[in-house]
């Protein structure tokens, strides 16, 4: 059947808008950047990115203009959100294809529909890149999120340790054919697992069976913390924990733990009580990946099922993988359509990309960089006066106590935003204030040591960060009945301060610019913005 919008091969352009304010500024930036460009200065990744701006503004000129705002703010801004990177144009622009218009269910291969050939060469070849990148026994690259390969990670567990061999003891494979008493019993045994998790304010994530969470709500979730004193992990007392608790899953990993983990220690920990050892590695997997983290302090050597994203350390497109041993590959291989819809094919392309970018001896440089700056970076802020959370990092991130500037973190991150400077404001352990105003900041060096930045931009960095918290302080409560007291929210800060912040920020950003090779003056002409 012919396309409706196609005349044989003849494309119809969509109606144009009768709205001025919406239609794009103009229609011919590509003849523009040709005519004017000799064909050997012609880059093709600029040229690529002008064509598909062009096209998205002829169907949604709010949707380009967004995209043109959204380079020029990443221009302007230093961003050191310690979970945020910037993928590769090769990365991006395998996002952008055809692959997105194919459902395919299933994995390569085992398919539940019909035209599937393309999305699985895709799939294959990215399942093959990640096992080579983490020499794991098998890899899955259809989570469309963290929290995605986390639920499949569960799912599969429960699916291994708990559902096939109660269908076994009854004498079935398959759960349809139990008895309504049969299959109470077995919902009312998978819903009543332990899992055994970093606490979220000790630095492990919302998935990890924080309460507000659907892990903690699908599980017996229990947590463990850190040590008040050191704020480090105490491997004496979860040892002591996972002996009483008998949890099904000791779940490692976290998005705020500024040191390394011994995976052994803790996969020793679960064998002694025949608990399955899971770790979330989103944040730190590209420091696996680049041989950063090896021996005991990589989860691939110790763990049954690994997951991560595909976006932070690893400098890839949004989406996650789960990584496991053979014993939960076929369960594995079924989170959809047991957890999740069908498979961003144009993801997974994307992804297939990343993962190929990994596997070169480049991507390791950069890891080991991502590490000496996270380091170079904690040691000038404490030099700065700064309070960073167990004295240093061993990763990416760190964590500043924030109240020791007389600040709360939202306050903090707030007073920073405004003076060109991206973090995150985030708990800390034990914190006194509640997760919408916290008493930390989360700082992390992925995102600038892709820019190129080293240890001399880490100090001035920290030198920028310092002047802002420093003269910052909190704003009085204006009206209400804590009038005149100190606000939790609110902030000012000194005028001079922050103008000398951005002019510094603004002269780092131009020594180290975001995709050098988009020209952001030509696109704001052409797109607005």
């Amino acid at each position: 059947m012919a396309h409706p919008d196609r005349d044989d091969h003849r494309v119809v352009a969509a109606p144009r808008t009768t709205n001025e304010e919406d239609a794009p500024v103009s229609n011919s930036a590509l003849t523009e950047y040709l005519k004017q460009t000799s064909p050997d200065a012609v880059s093709p990744a600029f040229l690529a990115y002008i064509a598909a701006l062009e096209t998205v503004a002829h169907a949604a000129p709010a949707a380009a203009r967004a995209v043109v705002q959204e380079l020029a703010d990443q221009r302007r801004y230093v961003k050191l959100i310690a979970s945020e990177n910037y993928c590769s144009m090769a990365t991006q622009l395998a996002m952008g294809n055809l692959l997105t218009d194919k459902y395919a269910e299933g994995v390569p291969g085992k398919r539940f529909y019909e035209g599937c050939d393309n999305v699985d060469t895709a799939e294959a070849y990215a399942c093959d890149q990640a096992c080579a990148l983490f020499g794991c026994d098998h890899a899955y690259v259809q989570p469309h999120s963290g929290a995605d390969a986390n639920l499949i990670a569960y799912w599969a567990i429960l699916q291994a340790r708990v559902e096939a061999p109660a269908l076994e003891k009854l004498g079935v494979t398959n759960p349809s054919k139990l008895s309504d008493a049969d299959w109470a019993s077995l919902r009312h045994a998978l819903g009543n697992q332990r899992l055994l998790g970093m606490d979220y304010y000790s630095g492990g994530h919302l998935t990890h069976g924080y309460r507000h969470n659907v892990s903690a709500k699908m599980f017996d979730a229990h947590t463990y913390g850190v040590s008040r004193e050191t704020g480090l992990i105490d491997y004496d007392a979860l040892e002591a924990q996972v002996n009483e608790l008998h949890p099904l899953i000791l779940l490692a990993g976290y998005s705020a733990y500024p040191r390394a983990i011994d995976f052994r220690r803790l996969r020793k920990m679960a064998d002694a009580v025949g608990a399955v050892f899971m770790v979330d590695m989103a944040h730190f997997a590209g420091l696996v990946a680049g041989g950063v983290f090896e021996g005991d302090f990589n989860p691939i050597r110790h763990a049954h099922v690994v997951t991560t994203t595909t976006h932070k350390t690893l400098r890839g497109p949004r989406g996650g993988l789960v990584l496991c041993t053979h014993e939960f590959a076929d369960f594995v291989d079924k989170g959809c359509p047991l957890v999740i819809g069908g498979p961003l094919g144009h993801i997974i392309a994307s992804k297939a990309v990343a993962l190929t970018e990994a596997n070169t001896p480049a991507f390791r440089d950069y890891a080991h960089r991502i590490v000496k700056n996270a380091a170079c970076l904690a040691k000038t802020f404490i030099d700065e006066g700064l309070d960073v959370v167990t004295g240093g990092t061993d990763n990416h991130l760190m964590l500043i106590d924030a109240t020791s500037c007389g600040l709360t973190g939202r306050q903090g991150a707030g007073a920073l935003r405004q003076c060109s400077i991206t973090v995150n404001f985030n708990s800390l352990p034990y914190d006194p204030n509640g997760p919408l105003i916290t008493s930390g900041l989360r700082v992390g060096t992925p995102a600038v040591t892709t820019l190129g930045m080293g240890e001399a931009e880490m100090k001035e960095l920290a030198s920028i960060f310092a002047l802002v918290l420093k003269n910052t302080a909190p704003a009085p409560i204006a009206s209400g009945p804590n009038v005149g007291k100190p606000s939790k929210r609110e902030f000012t800060i000194d005028g001079a301060a922050a103008n000398e912040a951005r002019a510094r920020v603004a002269n780092l950003l131009g020594q180290f610019p975001v995709y050098p090779e988009l020209d952001l003056a030509f696109l704001q002409k052409h797109f607005g913005a």
